[in-house]
């Protein structure tokens, strides 16, 4: 049955949303946490309050299932067919999934409709036509042997997600995750699990085995660190906070050393040189600085101006900001919605009143809305005069706070771009194509993008450089390659 978003809405307002654990033939325990909404910080339903048990089970049934071959044994096209299907009913199921994310985490629903599920969705589809279209390799030798070069299934695959894009998360990594043939247990964030219980109920329906795909919810110090430190775990994908990676660095060092590929924090510039097309690029650095409230690791939160444009260019962006409508994000009007929770609220909110201490010169914003729903609403902000020992230009705000910069030459610009320990993405603004080609190659980052902001698509890998993370990429086909290992099968003829 088809669920509109109004019925989410209104399914929230009576505090009937659930997320609870799916792990196939276990009994799951009735331990509850109250699951709040940012926009109004009113109880909207329950997630199941997992424990080590409970991952200890879905651990058990992945490895039953994998090893007795239902999903791993399938021909690549039969788990094709299978992948298919269940990209049709994400599809289908689109505006119910989007409602549970704008409620769950705040995000503006229009914004949840028109980008995160319609990726969510390409994903899928991409995965699943790419599953047939993976090669192995022959080895050069003699006459005498044959040397195969395969990729296979890694085994038990943990995926632990972010909150910040709930369902396009769950997506780059269980898609190729499973695709493969893996067995993956899900830890979504427990700020925001109703998606991804609802995309392993779909999952279910397509005819994945149950065996092959399990949700554990609940909190990371119970439920992510037991999958991080499980033995037979063979690897955990990770996308979050720079300090919660370091964690699972640690478990693995300190367990079974299983694979571990991280996607973590960044502080991102956006460079805009002196012949840069200054109206073509303020939408774009909008959206790197504000898109999603700034919840993004790829956020452009550094934005690095050549002096001589500095001017004009801040006129321009106190004009776009007023079009940014900040509210209630179930309204269709409405582009920067709540924080995600009092916490994060707390944090981001300091550094309005560190900046101004420490001589940042507000260009416009700085407001925190207290008379909108829970009050963990901020205006977008933007400050001038930011250098590199403030704040707000050294650390990851994960909040609508833009801090800007001014250079002289180009060396300072390239100099300024680099100077974070994070490595995420980058992009900058030029019509000269040898300053771009030079720049390009300069910046230290994972993804930089040229005259507009952009973290690729879907056939390009996505990860990042020092703090951001390392062991692997999203997307593209080399999202594959964290959830495979490669074996050689040597043929001897005698």
């Amino acid at each position: 049955m088809l669920i509109t978003k109004e019925q989410i809405f209104e399914r929230a307002k009576q505090s009937q949303l659930w997320a609870g654990n799916l792990i196939a033939g276990y009994q799951n325990h009735t331990a509850k946490l109250k699951n709040y909404t940012p926009i109004d910080n009113s109880l909207i339903g329950y997630i199941a309050d997992g424990s080590a048990q409970d991952v200890h089970a879905a651990v058990n049934v992945a490895r039953s299932t994998f090893q007795e071959g239902s999903w791993s044994g399938l021909s690549p096209q039969e788990r094709k067919q299978v992948m298919l299907r269940w990209a049709q009913l994400i599809e289908k199921h689109s505006e119910e999934l989007a409602a549970l994310d704008c409620v769950d985490a705040g995000k503006p629903i229009t914004e949840c409709l028109n980008t995160d599920l319609p990726a969510t969705i390409e994903t899928f589809y991409w995965y699943a036509e790419a599953i047939d279209k993976l090669f192995g390799k022959i080895a050069p030798t003699g006459n005498q042997e044959m040397g195969l070069i395969v990729h296979e299934p890694i085994g038990v695959v943990g995926a632990v997600l972010p909150w910040n894009f709930p369902a396009q998360m769950f997506a780059w990594k269980v898609a190729p995750a499973l695709a493969v043939g893996n067995s993956v247990i899900v830890k979504p964030a427990e700020l925001t699990s109703l998606s991804a219980y609802r995309l392993v109920e779909l999952a279910y329906e397509a005819g994945i085995p149950k065996g092959a795909l399990s949700l554990v919810c609940g909190l990371g110090e119970k439920v992510g660190e037991a999958l991080g430190r499980h033995p037979d775990v063979d690897m955990v994908s990770f996308t979050g906070s720079t300090e919660v990676g370091r964690l699972f660095l640690k478990y693995s060092a300190e367990s079974n050393l299983k694979e571990i590929v991280l996607e973590c924090g960044g502080k991102s510039p956006q460079v805009v040189f002196e012949d840069a097309d200054i109206d073509a690029a303020i939408p774009h650095i909008m959206a790197a600085a504000f898109w999603n409230m700034s919840e993004n690791c790829s956020c452009g939160s550094r934005l690095i101006v050549h002096e001589n444009i500095k001017k004009p260019l801040l006129e321009k962006l106190t004009k776009a900001v007023a079009s940014w409508q900040v509210g209630n994000p179930m309204d269709a009007a409405v582009s920067i919605g709540p924080m995600i929770e009092q916490a994060h609220f707390e944090k981001v909110k300091s550094f309005l009143d560190s900046t101004i201490k420490e001589g940042g010169k507000l260009v416009v914003g700085g407001k925190v809305r207290s008379d909108l729903g829970s009050g963990w609403y901020i205006e977008p902000t933007i400050f001038d005069a930011v250098t590199p020992e403030m704040s707000l230009f050294r650390h990851e705000v994960f909040g609508p706070i833009l801090a800007v910069t001014s250079f002289k030459t180009d060396d300072e610009a390239v100099t300024l771009a680099n100077d974070t320990h994070y490595g995420l993405a980058a992009s900058f603004y030029s019509q000269n194509i040898h300053r771009v080609m030079n720049i390009a190659r300069r910046i230290n980052a994972g993804t930089v993008s040229v005259n507009g902001f952009s973290e690729g698509n879907i056939t390009t890998p996505f990860g990042g450089f020092r703090q951001s993370g390392f062991g692997g990429k999203d997307n593209g086909l080399e999202a594959f390659e964290q959830y495979t290992q490669t074996k050689v099968i040597w043929l001897i003829n005698h």
